[in-house]
């Protein structure tokens, strides 16, 4: 792989899928890596597989959220790579979602988000360096139906990283955008035999956030969309 302008990197609401993937390039090409969650104990099979930093957070908690970036500040030095990948999801009529569950989720998908990203800009600012990815989905596009909670958190998601980029980005940061637009493969969701990569590979979706690092500032994208090849437009 090329090495990419960035040495340390720290992923928010790590799990199995695309931050795992992501975890692991981003430590073979050298970064140290930070990986945060708020179940640990389901990240230390990965730390010790990329040696990479576990720390707990509740991303969705404005001071959990701040002494996140000073442990990681403090153990990892400042991340000049910061991924959001959490997201809430609660599905159901409209009539029948309870409207707490609903917060919770709009609270983890967008402003957990905004959290993240403000902690992240406020230490890239004064270096005019950096990167902040942000993982979307196809509900930060079109609403389904049954997913109300989901599409409201990932379209305030997307309007966060497209006025984050318009306002950081002239600021020396790079701030990227990817919808997902798709299943994710996992040991839990396996490929089915006959519809081969009608999955998306979530090592595959990985070298696409590596490739995007890798832009030269010139021609720095703000939103990616991933789909399997055999997706329906």
């Amino acid at each position: 792989m090329t090495e990419i302008p960035y040495r340390t990197a720290l992923i928010v609401g790590t799990g199995p899928g695309i931050s795992a993937s992501l975890a692991r390039q981003l430590s073979k090409l050298g970064l140290k890596v930070g990986i945060a969650a708020r179940d640990t104990a389901k990240l230390a099979d990965l730390a010790r597989e990329t040696g990479a930093q576990s720390f707990a957070v509740d991303a969705a908690d404005p001071a959990a959220v701040a002494r996140l970036f000073d442990a990681a500040d403090a153990k990892l030095g400042q991340p000049d790579l910061v991924v959001y990948n959490a997201s809430g999801r609660l599905r159901g009529p409209l009539a029948e979602l309870d409207p707490a569950g609903v917060k919770q989720a709009i609270e983890v998908s967008a402003f957990g988000a905004f959290l993240t990203v403000q902690q992240a800009a406020r230490r890239m600012l004064p270096k005019g360096h950096g990167a902040i990815l942000l993982t979307g989905a196809t509900a930060g596009v079109k609403g389904f139906p049954l997913s109300s909670a989901f599409a409201m958190g990932k379209f305030a998601l997307r309007g966060l990283a497209q006025s984050a980029a318009r306002e950081l980005s002239p600021k020396g940061i790079h701030v990227a955008h990817f919808v997902i637009d798709g299943g994710v493969r996992s040991a839990a969701r396996p490929e089915p035999a006959d519809k081969p990569d009608s999955l998306l590979d979530p090592d595959a979706i990985a070298q696409s956030y590596i490739a995007v690092l890798q832009q030269p500032r010139s021609a720095w994208s703000w939103e990616i969309e991933l789909r399997p090849w055999v997706e329906n437009f």
